[in-house]
Formats: structure tokens, sequence, C-alpha cells
């Protein structure tokens, strides 16, 4: 399926939140805790969990309907959903369905926000939010933990970098077409690289704060044995060997640099609960992002 180009230029503002699916909560709220982020609300009719540090929020979403679809009937913890703050969510939304893009139903329940979302690959989903009215998101659908604070700092300035998404062979242009016609990322120039993994195409987003990694399947690889969708997160950190000390003091544990090349550009944790990953990407975040 192709992408039309449409007139204006599609905005984005930052990211607001990635969302995980897991039948493992206990497990994954442990892993999370360990790396820096805090429990700060509960979803009002769901069982699902904000957590946070800095400007880093997931929602860890542990409802019985939550991991329905995946294509990997064993899976334990799987990254669903991208959250991206655009200046007008139904201008952003409208667009994105006229140049193609797929809509997601809507699973709002009484006193929540519709929140509107377009299908990623693999069965994740984008959404659409703003902050015009002045009230975010979090404060309708989630009803603040006992004594938990939103102001949790970030470990070693830890902060949004970008999603490594996996793809189908071939699929790269296609990718790299929609989230250049839907939401205005642009290719990075050939050979400009960050990280320890350099595989694959990376997409900038407009605002310059945000990073897409498209990662086809190595040779040889069938695509029956490849699951297409979002696979981790990176974030940035300004100082990468002080972060991973400081979180191996916390009990997270980070492959071999000897496997992965120069520590000081990168660094990947051990697999964790339900085979997730976290990537730790050397980047001094901009101011606004």
């Amino acid at each position: 399926m192709g992408f039309e180009a449409l007139g204006g230029e599609p905005e984005i503002e930052g990211i607001e939140f990635v969302e995980y699916a897991t039948s493992r909560p206990k497990e994954f709220g442990a892993a999370l805790l360990a790396m820096g982020f805090q429990p700060v609300a509960k979803h009002r009719s769901r069982d699902v969990l904000l957590y946070r540090q800095g400007d880093v929020n997931v929602i860890v979403n542990a409802d019985e309907r939550a991991l329905e679809g995946e294509a990997d009937a064993e899976a334990e913890v799987v990254l669903k959903a991208l959250a991206i703050r655009v200046p007008d969510a139904g201008v952003a939304y409208r667009h994105a369905l006229a140049c193609g893009a797929q809509p997601v139903s809507s699973q709002a329940g009484p006193m929540e926000l519709n929140i509107p979302g377009v299908h990623g690959p693999g069965g994740a989903v984008l959404f659409l939010l703003d902050r015009r009215a002045g009230v975010s998101f979090y404060e309708v659908d989630f009803l603040p933990l006992p004594e938990a604070r939103f102001d949790v700092p970030a470990l070693a300035g830890l902060h949004f970098f970008g999603i490594v998404q996996y793809i189908l062979a071939g699929d790269t242009a296609r990718w790299c077409n929609f989230y250049e016609r839907v939401l205005g990322f642009t290719p990075l120039p050939e050979g400009m690289r960050f990280g320890v993994l350099p595989r694959g195409t990376i997409m900038r987003s407009a605002c310059g704060c945000f990073f897409l990694q498209f990662i086809e399947p190595p040779a040889g690889a069938e695509d029956a044995h490849w699951q297409e969708g979002f696979n981790r997160i990176g974030l940035g950190v300004p100082d990468v060997e002080k972060a991973v000390a400081e979180l191996e003091s916390r009990g997270i544990h980070f492959v071999d640099a000897s496997l992965l090349g120069n520590r000081e550009l990168g660094a990947l944790t051990r697999t964790l609960v339900g085979g997730t990953q976290f990537e730790l990407v050397h980047h001094a975040q901009p101011g606004g992002c």
C-alpha cells in the first residue's frame, strides 16, 4: 500500500508515552523500577499503570485484552503503542487518514479521552495527542497513586531518543514513505548513525528530537520467524558510561561492550522480563524536547 503526498507539513512536538502490554505486570514493573521509573498513577477503569521518570512516560497495560491479536501466542511483554504529541490531534488524524493510514478503533470508556490512532507495523499503534485544552491525558484517564509524585527525576539524564521497529523484508521504503507523509519524518544521510547497532535505516522527526530505526530480517532469515512491530525504545543519555554504571548498581545488566562496539556511543541491556531490552544512546537532549 502506498501513501499519498498531501499539502501541509506534518508537525510533531514530542513523544507523549510508549505503551507495553504484558501478562506479567509485577515482574515488568520491577524491571522498570530498576531502570529508574516510578509508578505514579492508575487508569480509571482498566488494569493499567503509568510509570514515569523525567519526561519519559511508560504505560504498562495488563488488561485481560492487552495481548489480544499477538502473532506470538506466548508473548509476555510487547511494545504495543507510541503516542506522538502534535499541535492539533484532530488535524493530524485527518491528515493521516487522507494519506492512507488505517484507523484504530477507540476503546475509551466513560469520562476517558478518545485518543485518535492509526495502525503501525505488526499490530502496533501510533496515537496522536495534543495539549490544547491545557489538561494532560494523564489527568483525565488516570488517578494518582497515594503519595506518588509526577515529577520523578530522570536517572543519569535519561530521556526519549527513539524506537527500533522491526519490519518485513523489502518493507523499508514503504515505512519510510508512511512516516514521511503522515508525520513528517526524514531519512538521515547515509552513514549517519547512533548507538551500538547501526543496521537498517534511520529517520528523524521534524522537531529533531526523536528517531526511528527500521530493521529488516537478516539475509537468509525467514519472514515467518521475524516478529514485525516495535521492538524496543532507545533512551538518550548525555554520558553512557555513567548511566550504565548507575543502572548496573540497581541490578540492570548490559550486553558485553566487546560484542557491540564503542560503549561511549551506546549500550544495550541484557534481556529483561518477556524478552524486553532497552538501548542507551549517547545524546544530549535538545532544549524544548
